[in-house]
């Protein structure tokens, strides 16, 4: 049986969203000199993320914002424009109303796409799995794997492949990450990364290298997960993929069920 999505565990999902991007980012902050020049600022209730060495979305991003924050909204706006990097809101429904998305349309923001937020409580059994399929924690000096993985599954350039090991590598031995590796009869084919705090367990990373695809691997990782989740008495998973893309479909068949769409708000 799934929980029932009530305002409080919406914000509690959030906050397990909020949770692992923190935590990656200020394990990656402690690297010396901070080389990726990670910067992560409170107002209000949002949380703003910053990495000016990694361009992109996925750690440049401001999660939290809600209603009362209007009066932080210019802050914002200039502490991006000072580290020369867009802004961007990640909005969820149960902390948002019509008069923070009007303040933020005549601040010159728009909504430019939406991201889906899924859960399930942890009652549930953990699926069989194609016996082909093989799932095993990563060991500390694979991450030069992990990232080639990575890198080949979201059709990255192999430049990157360095800073996704370092970036990665540095958590391994945080208790609240897990590394997962997947493998097709014997061949390295996926990855899948558990974080976990509080009860709550998040997949925050996955990827399947192109020509292994269809084949369950990211079925198999969810299901390694759970199963893990459940050994830490996690009672509640939850996962972000883009809205109606092949990872939700995963989550869903593997019992997680939508709990909100996020919008996606970014300067016009």
């Amino acid at each position: 049986m799934c929980l029932i999505l009530t305002k409080e565990l919406a914000e509690s999902i959030e906050q397990s969203e909020i949770d692992a991007l923190h935590s990656r980012l200020t394990a990656i902050q402690t690297i010396e000199g901070n080389p990726m020049g990670v910067d992560i600022q409170r107002f209000g209730n949002a949380t703003a993320f910053s990495v000016k060495n990694i361009p992109g979305p996925s750690f440049n991003t401001v999660k939290g914002l809600s209603d009362g924050d209007e009066l932080f909204v210019d802050q914002l706006i200039e502490h991006y424009i000072a580290r020369e990097i867009p802004l961007r809101f990640e909005l969820t429904p149960a902390n948002v109303s019509s008069d923070l998305l009007l303040h933020l349309n005549r601040a010159g923001f728009y909504q430019s796409d939406f991201h889906t937020t899924l859960y399930t409580s942890l009652i549930q059994k953990p699926a069989v799995v194609d016996e082909k399929i093989t799932i095993r924690e990563l060991e500390a000096h694979e991450f030069d794997l992990f990232a080639e993985i990575y890198a080949n599954g979201f059709q990255m350039p192999a430049f990157l492949q360095s800073g996704i090991a370092q970036n990665n590598a540095i958590l391994h031995d945080n208790d609240h990450w897990n590394f997962y590796l997947a493998s097709v009869n014997d061949e390295p084919a996926g990855i899948g990364v558990l974080f976990v705090k509080d009860g709550t367990a998040a997949l925050a990373a996955a990827a399947t290298v192109p020509h292994l695809r269809n084949k369950g691997v990211q079925n198999a990782l969810i299901q390694e997960r759970i199963r893990r989740a459940k050994t830490l008495n996690s009672k509640l998973i939850v996962g972000q993929a883009r809205f109606g893309s092949v990872s939700q479909h995963n989550m869903e068949r593997a019992g997680l069920k939508i709990a909100y769409t996020k919008a996606i708000w970014v300067q016009q």
